[in-house]
């Protein structure tokens, strides 16, 4: 009786060891991913605006690199999901790309 014990002991054994690998999704990586801040919705609909700014002077070759570089701090701010900071680069790439659209209506300097 003591020798069919142990095969099967070790064949349980191996088999429920398997378990613990099998891709489980673990309490620690749910938790991590439900507490991860997300973006305001303010920041998002300031930064969808400040890319369709930068696009529409970019169409019309009047694109600030001051416009440019706002939306990339926007941009980075995003993926840290920092909505101060996506507001506040969003707004003044808006605004920037907004003065440069503005700009070609200005009369040609002599």
């Amino acid at each position: 009786m003591y020798n069919k014990f142990i095969p099967l002991a070790i064949l349980c054994s191996l088999l429920l060891g398997g378990c613990q690998g099998s891709g489980a999704v673990k309490p620690e990586a749910v938790t991590s991913e439900a507490a991860k801040p997300a973006l305001s919705e303010e920041a998002r609909q300031a930064l969808a605006k400040a890319e369709a700014d930068i696009k529409e002077a970019r169409t019309k070759k009047a694109l600030w690199t001051t416009a440019e570089n706002s939306l990339k701090k926007a941009k980075e701010a995003a993926t840290k999901a920092d909505s101060a900071a996506v507001l506040k680069h969003a707004k003044a790439a808006s605004e920037q790309a907004r003065l440069g659209l503005a700009q070609l209506s200005y009369p040609p300097a002599k």
